[in-house]
């Protein structure tokens, strides 16, 4: 099969490292980029692929089999609208909207037109998590009662020198929880309720720089996530896990931790925790890790977007489940703001099944 062309829309961070995997795969080819800054003219000179100030005119220029979305998130849909108009399977990264009528109208035109959205939850690329659903979801762990996540990071002051960083939208509850939210409805289930409290008296931005929430899921799981981005820890997705070394220090510790009636699971050291015969706190409890096969989260998640580009698989995550996403996790940052718990499904501004196709 000839290799595909793939236009990269935003050529900031995320969008380097998706043209850094493109580069190294032998399955498709980079064509061109869309971004008006100056550094991305260096960057399309280096690479040998045309530069284009307005992603409008690549897409009406270039022959792109495929779009990878790296723009900043209010620009999300407008950037993936446009390449739906155009028949053009695009993937846009999380989140996929900075509000949910945007994201439910981006998941309808998708289904609409029959043109496939992958978007850039990448976690579930990973071979961490396929090993952990496999785990959960086989019930080795019995039934699953409670997940506790950290998420404790401490961004350097020079990250919030980008200005949208310091305003609403721009905190860590969007930019970071989201991750952790979609990666408990992916291995534990959809969120029923949310409860959640934050602060800003750290830094004194416009946005949260600390939070808490507890989400109840439809099973009856209960998952805590703890939040900030001003606490210096090793206690995080991104430093523990090791998707990304050229942008993350890596400290292999446990940060997600996931409890049964049988036993327990903590990753991403993949750590099974259970029973020799009799369970109960006074009997000893035994962990091994489990066997995983060493991958690269994101080439993974560009093999993928490429077998759904050639409609030899369907997304991993569309329109229709990340919306769901970003309802719950919208719903943490309101729930923060009232102090009144959700109910995702009686309130008709957060209703999870509204975004079912």
């Amino acid at each position: 099969m000839s290799k595909i062309n793939i236009a990269v829309v935003g050529a900031g961070v995320i969008g380097k490292r998706h043209m850094q995997e493109i580069a190294s795969s032998d399955q498709c080819r980079l064509v061109a980029i869309a971004d008006p800054s100056s550094e991305a003219e260096h960057q399309a000179g280096t690479l040998g692929v045309a530069l284009y100030k307005d992603y409008r005119k690549l897409l009406d220029t270039e022959r792109a089999d495929a779009v990878i979305v790296c723009t900043p998130n209010s620009t999300h849909v407008e950037v993936g609208m446009a390449c739906i108009d155009r028949g053009i399977p695009v993937l846009i990264e999380k989140p996929i909207a900075d509000d949910l009528a945007s994201a439910r109208a981006l998941a309808e035109a998708s289904r609409t037109a029959r043109v496939p959205v992958l978007v850039g939850h990448h976690r579930r690329h990973n071979p961490m998590v396929r090993t952990a659903k496999k785990v959960i979801g086989e019930g080795h762990i019995g039934k699953l009662v409670v997940a506790n996540i950290m998420c404790l990071v401490y961004k350097p002051d020079a990250y919030f020198d980008v200005p949208w960083r310091r305003r609403t939208g721009g905190g860590p509850i969007l930019i970071n929880m989201i991750h952790e939210i979609d990666l408990i409805r992916h291995l534990c289930g959809e969120v029923a309720s949310v409860q959640a409290v934050s602060s800003s008296r750290t830094r004194a931005h416009e946005v949260e720089d600390s939070a808490a929430c507890t989400l109840e899921l439809d099973n009856g799981t209960v998952a805590n996530i703890s939040l900030s981005d001003t606490a210096a820890t090793p206690w995080s997705w991104d430093t523990a896990a090791g998707e990304d070394r050229q942008l993350f220090d890596y400290c292999p510790v446990p940060t997600h931790f996931f409890a049964g009636t049988n036993g327990a699971l903590s990753l991403p050291d993949r750590t099974l925790w259970s029973y020799d015969g009799e369970k109960g706190r006074h009997r000893p409890i035994h962990g091994e890790c489990t066997p995983m096969e060493e991958e690269n989260t994101y080439a993974n998640q560009l093999r993928h977007f490429i077998d759904v580009v050639n409609g030899a698989a369907e997304p991993l995550i569309d329109a229709h489940d990340a919306a769901r996403t970003l309802a719950a996790t919208l719903a943490v940052a309101e729930a923060a703001k009232t102090g009144l718990k959700i109910d995702m499904n009686a309130d008709t501004r957060f209703r999870a099944r509204d975004t079912i196709a």
